[in-house]
């Protein structure tokens, strides 16, 4: 497997040399053969890439190489092993009815002290193509996924930490209208700066004044926009990486913003906001609402589709071994309180956003989808051009 990925690497187009993939050899002799994935990521970034500029074309080798194997914390090997090889369920059989968050966690734990086989086809143990809450490979409306891949996008909580990438800057094909549209995001003002000559209140005066030369000097007209961009990344956003990375380097490209900002996030916004989510590098978010007030905007961008516990429910973060104090939901009123002019870009169709999380999340911020005519009809709103309300009626 290992030499596989040597030359994957190598025809991906990293540059890596024996000598590097003989050092990566010998660290994981040296203890580090039973490392996690993500622990095996850093590692061989670390001893493999040489340059910066060269990371990104790392992480995308690195995700189609093992794409498919999750990162599992807590969760023994024998268990994955009875998780292999999935048997596809029985579409036609009753669903048991859905649990409680805590009662789901408590069954979760004790299945996994129970259970001494694994299990296929079943409504009660951790397995694959059944019913039951727990495992992979089947369907259940609320459950706990245990390895495998997901795409039901009903799983409440995934067992395991999983790695997220951020969004790439550099993307210049197809970006020059976003560009464009978030140019007209301004709201002008002369407030503050040295002054200097304005022309055109120079002619006007000059004009009145039957043509005797009237200098009028002003502060310059800049644009008094702090926009903060909240993106979510990971899971159900991967399809739309392309697309938010393109709003992303025109966002990152407009120069004309007073303050700009970026903060990244995982289906909902809870205790931490995140500069780096590969490195978990971040700021606590009440921190970060200290710092704002409604002279900011906010453009949040996430197909806002997940478990509605994740928003209504204290302990339902997605990443099972995250507790919540707050609901999620309670975090998103907190921002648009404090920041009014807020909105929030789909880059899901219309036409389902009547699922339940996205419907909550239409009643805190006005929704609009990720597309040019979508965006223009945000940036209207933070113009003050449209009424900024949530869901229309």
């Amino acid at each position: 497997m290992f030499s596989d990925f040597f030359f994957f690497l190598r025809a991906c187009g990293l540059k890596v040399s024996l000598t590097e993939w003989l050092s990566l050899m010998r660290a994981l002799a040296l203890g580090h053969s039973r490392a996690d994935l993500r622990t095996f990521y850093s590692l061989a970034r670390s001893l493999l890439v040489k340059r910066e500029v060269d990371f990104d074309l790392y992480d995308r080798a690195f995700a189609t190489f093992f794409h498919g194997v999750e990162n599992q914390f807590e969760v023994d090997d024998e268990l994955l092993a009875w998780l292999a090889d999935p048997k596809l369920p029985d579409l036609a059989s009753a669903l048991p009815d859905g649990l409680e968050l805590e009662d789901l966690k408590r069954l979760f734990e004790e299945r996994r002290e129970e259970q001494q086989e694994r299990h296929d086809g079943g409504n009660r143990w951790i397995g694959t193509g059944g019913t039951s809450p727990f495992g992979h490979g089947g369907r259940h409306p609320t459950g706990v996924r245990v390895g495998g891949p997901g795409g039901g996008r009903s799983a409440v909580q995934v067992a395991g930490e999983r790695r997220f990438r951020n969004l790439r800057g550099d993307r210049i094909l197809d970006s020059r209208q976003i560009g464009m549209a978030l140019r007209r995001l301004r709201r002008l003002g002369q407030d503050e700066g040295p002054e200097e000559l304005d022309v055109e209140a120079t002619v006007d005066a000059s004009a009145r004044s039957g043509g005797d030369i009237d200098l009028v000097f002003a502060p310059p007209r800049r644009n008094r926009i702090q926009l903060l961009l909240l993106m979510d990344v990971g899971g159900s956003m991967d399809p739309h990486t392309a697309l938010c990375e393109r709003l992303f380097t025109a966002a990152h490209a407009a120069q004309h913003f007073k303050r700009f900002e970026v903060r990244f996030f995982h289906n909902c916004v809870y205790e931490r906001l995140y500069t780096d989510m590969a490195q978990g590098h971040g700021e606590r978010t009440a921190d970060r609402l200290k710092q704002l007030d409604e002279r900011w905007s906010v453009i949040f961008v996430g197909d806002a589709w997940m478990a509605p516990w994740e928003l209504t429910h204290v302990g339902g973060a997605i990443d099972y071994f995250h507790h919540n104090d707050d609901t999620g939901l309670r975090w998103l009123q907190r921002i648009r309180r404090r920041c009014p002019d807020s909105v929030w870009l789909n880059p899901e169709p219309q036409r389902i956003w009547q699922a339940p999380s996205i419907d909550l999340i239409r009643h805190v911020f006005p929704m609009y989808e990720l597309s040019l005519e979508g965006l223009a009809e945000a940036i209207d709103v933070l113009r003050g051009v449209r009424p900024n309300r949530p869901m229309a009626a």
